[in-house]
């Protein structure tokens, strides 16, 4: 039953949206829109910063997650997420490599199953869900390239999260079809999240070198764990000044000004979930909502990318493959991720 149904209203959808891509159709035109604005931010950006070398103790910018930037016709699982960053370097004595960076986020996930128009319930293979936090991180920098992160997240899910107005907020804006099927959303609830990371480097010879990356998350929204390998490969910096630990903030004047990066990187991760609320609802809701799962312990992703930065600006797109978060998922899930940020005093 579940399987005529799916080739009656969701696969006739999905093949409608891969001959429309092929043609040229708006919901294309969009994605290549989107593809080609940052595109042209990674190429004529960095010629706008300041000709006058300093360091800065102050950054701000935004990351940008969506399946739409891989011009695949999909709308899937992990559709969209905007995080919203302001870091700051504390001042304290200049020791080679020592800093703390704190920094203050705001931010929005949004899901939904294989498609944004799910006209029944049973058709709905991962539930309807957005998480809205506000957080707060610590990060300690360490001579040796040790780098240790504490945070803290209050945020809720379910219809407070406001995941249908934005997702049809950004559908009406970029021309997609309407949505449907977030009437079948996870039930609200409150949630208190914290997080822990280490990294650390393993080994490096001229333009690459090898790191862990390990984290932890213990709350009522999201629990496990994770570890994985970061590769980089190009004009690399030490990790307590680098892009990829966005590190290149300093509050010292005798500090030295971070080099030039550009680099291409591959980040593969293995987690483990131990709780996850936009799969199985509120963990202390007795109604979680009208479908809800339990979720793969074991999740893979792979996330391959280039970064860049110089002077006031940093820059990176990539790209995160990961298997199935469910054994109901129709599908194995892909997306892009795009982020900016500008370094002040």
């Amino acid at each position: 039953m579940y399987e005529a149904l799916f080739r009656q209203e969701i696969l006739k959808q999905v093949q409608d949206d891969e001959e429309l891509t092929i043609s040229g159709n708006p919901h294309a035109n969009t994605t290549m829109k989107i593809i080609y604005f940052y595109l042209t931010i990674f190429l004529l950006l960095p010629g706008l910063s300041y000709s006058q070398q300093e360091n800065f103790r102050n950054e701000f910018g935004f990351r940008s997650d969506n399946d739409a930037y891989l011009a695949m016709g999909q709308d899937r699982y992990y559709t969209n997420g905007l995080f919203i960053t302001f870091r700051h370097a504390l001042r304290e004595k200049y020791q080679e490599g020592a800093k703390k960076i704190w920094e203050a986020e705001l931010g929005q996930y949004l899901y939904n199953a294989v498609s944004g128009n799910i006209p029944s319930l049973n058709l709905v293979d991962r539930p309807f869900a957005a998480y809205l936090y506000t957080g707060f991180k610590m990060n300690w920098f360490k001579g040796n390239e040790d780098h240790f992160q504490a945070g803290l997240q209050i945020g809720t899910i379910g219809p407070a999260a406001y995941g249908r107005e934005i997702q049809q907020t950004l559908h009406d804006i970029v021309g997609f079809y309407e949505i449907r099927g977030w009437e079948y959303q996870v039930k609200n609830e409150v949630g208190i999240n914290s997080s822990f990371g280490f990294n650390k480097l393993l080994v490096r010879g001229g333009n690459n070198d090898l790191s862990l990356r390990t984290y932890a998350n213990l709350g009522n929204t999201f629990t496990g764990a994770g570890a994985g390998l970061l590769y980089r490969t190009g004009n690399i910096n030490k990790f307590f000044k680098s892009v990829s630990d966005n590190s290149r903030i300093s509050n010292s004047l005798n500090d030295s000004i971070p080099r030039k990066e550009a680099f291409f990187y591959a980040r593969p991760m293995l987690n483990f979930i131990a709780y996850n609320a936009s799969l199985q609802g509120g963990m202390f809701k007795e109604d979680k909502g009208p479908v809800v799962f339990t979720p793969n312990r074991l999740l893979f992703a792979q996330e391959l990318g280039v970064m860049y930065a110089k002077n006031r600006w940093s820059l990176n797109f990539s790209v995160i493959f990961q298997s199935k978060e469910l054994k109901e998922q129709r599908k194995a899930h892909q997306y892009g991720s795009a982020s900016i940020f500008y370094r002040f005093n």
